[in-house]
C-alpha cells in the first residue's frame, strides 16, 4: 500500500470520526422528540409532558420538580410545542384532537386529526387541553363497622356501625352520615345511641353554595327519643380537590352557616323547641395517594334567644387504606350539651375502632 493510500485512509477516518463525535454531542444536546416544550413571557423554556390546562393553570410534568409537577399560568404561556395528538377545546365550543406548534404573535398551529393541513388559533382562545372527563355525577362513599365481645367473668359486647354517601354533581351535592353504636353487660343495655343527617347543597357558583340540611339523633342514656335539627343557610368551598399539589392536592374543606329549627323530645324531662343558628365545618385529607386519611366534621347549634345555650357535635378521624377499598379507621366523637336533662351529665365522648370497605368514582389521573 502506497503512503498516499494511506493518507488518504487515514483522512478518510478521521473525518468520519469527527463526523460521528458531532453527531452524537447533536444529540445528547437534543431534547427527546415525544417531549413538549412551553415558552413563558419571560423567555423561560419548560420541557416535560403537559398534562392539563384547566381553570387557566398548565400542568406540565417534569423531573425537575420536587413532585414532578409544575403549575404554570396559562396567561404566562407565549408559545407551546406537543408533538402528540392531544385535544383542545376552543372557547366557542370546538374540540380539536391533533398536534400543535407555535405560531406567530401568541397563536398555536394545530395539525387536527384526521384533518388535512393545520389550523392557527390565538392561545387566548383555547379554555382546556386535555381536560379530565369526569362522569356526570360522582359517587362517594363507605360503610364501616366494629364489633367486640366478652365471655366469663364479664360479658360485654358492643356494636358499632358507620356509614357515610356523598352524590355530587356540577351543580348539586348530596350527603348523608349515619352511625348506631350498641352495647350491654350481660343483657343489661349500657349504651345506645343513633344518628343520622342528610343534607343537599346547590352551587350557584363554583365556591359558593346553598344547603338545606336535616340532623336526627337518638340517646337512651341522655334521655333522649329524638333530637332534631332542620337546617338552611350558604356555604362556601374553600378547598377543592386539585387547588394545590403535593400533600394538599386531593384536599377539600367548606364551611356553612345558617338557620336552624331545634327540637328535643325527652323520655322524662320537658320537651324543648327553639330557633337556633347553624355553623358547621368539614374537610377531609387523603394523603400518600389514598393511604391514610384524615377528616373532621362538625355542628354547632348556639341557642339565639341566649347564645352561651348551645349544643356541639365533632367527629375526627384517620381512615387506613389495606387492600382495594377495604380500610381499617379509628373515630372520636364528640358531643356537648351546656344545659342537659338533669341527671345527665353535659359531655359525651365516642372512642370507635373499625373496619369497612370505601368506593370512590372519582376519575384520577
Amino acid at each position: 500500500m502506497s503512503m498516499r493510500t494511506l493518507a488518504y485512509l487515514l483522512a478518510l477516518t478521521i473525518i468520519a470520526a469527527l463526523s460521528l463525535t458531532g453527531h452524537a454531542s447533536a444529540q445528547s444536546e437534543t431534547v427527546p422528540h415525544a417531549s413538549n416544550i412551553v415558552t413563558l413571557k419571560d423567555g423561560s423554556i419548560l420541557y416535560g409532558e403537559v398534562i392539563e390546562m384547566s381553570g387557566g393553570i398548565l400542568f406540565l410534568k417534569t423531573s425537575s420538580a420536587s413532585d414532578n409537577m409544575i403549575k404554570v399560568k396559562w396567561d404566562d404561556v407565549t408559545k407551546l410545542d406537543i408533538p402528540h395528538p392531544i385535544p383542545f377545546h376552543l372557547k366557542e365550543g370546538t374540540i380539536l384532537h391533533g398536534t400543535a406548534t407555535a405560531g406567530q404573535d401568541g397563536t398555536l398551529t394545530i395539525q387536527a386529526e384526521p384533518l388535512e393541513g393545520s389550523m392557527t388559533v390565538p392561545l387566548t382562545s383555547v379554555t382546556s387541553i386535555n381536560p379530565l372527563a369526569q362522569p356526570p355525577v360522582i359517587y362517594i362513599g363507605s360503610l364501616n363497622a366494629g364489633y367486640s365481645q366478652s365471655t366469663g367473668n364479664s360479658r360485654l359486647r358492643n356494636v358499632s356501625v358507620l356509614g357515610d354517601f356523598m352524590a355530587r354533581s356540577e351543580q348539586l351535592r348530596l350527603s348523608m352520615l349515619g352511625r348506631y353504636v350498641y352495647g350491654d353487660n350481660a343483657g343489661e343495655l349500657i349504651t345506645r345511641n343513633a344518628r343520622g343527617t342528610i343534607k343537599l347543597d346547590f352551587f350557584m357558583t363554583k365556591r359558593l353554595f346553598w344547603f338545606a340540611s336535616a340532623y336526627f339523633e337518638n340517646d337512651r342514656f341522655q334521655d333522649l327519643k329524638l333530637r332534631t335539627a332542620i337546617s338552611s343557610g350558604p356555604g362556601f368551598q374553600w378547598i377543592e380537590r386539585g387547588d394545590y399539589s403535593g400533600l394538599f392536592k386531593d384536599m377539600t374543606f367548606f364551611s356553612e352557616a345558617g338557620l336552624a329549627y331545634f327540637n328535643e323530645d325527652f323520655r322524662t324531662a320537658e320537651d324543648e323547641a327553639s330557633f337556633r343558628a347553624r355553623v358547621s365545618m368539614k374537610m377531609d385529607w387523603p394523603l400518600f395517594g389514598g393511604l391514610v386519611t384524615l377528616y373532621h366534621y362538625d355542628e354547632v347549634f348556639p341557642s339565639l334567644q341566649n347564645a352561651s345555650n348551645f349544643f356541639f357535635t365533632m367527629d375526627n378521624g384517620i381512615r387506613l387504606k389495606i387492600v382495594a377499598g377495604l380500610s381499617s379507621g379509628f373515630q372520636v366523637t364528640t358531643r356537648y350539651n351546656n344545659q342537659p336533662p338533669a341527671g345527665t351529665t353535659n359531655t359525651d365522648n365516642l372512642y370507635l375502632f373499625t373496619l369497612g370497605y370505601g368506593f370512590d368514582t372519582t376519575r384520577k389521573r
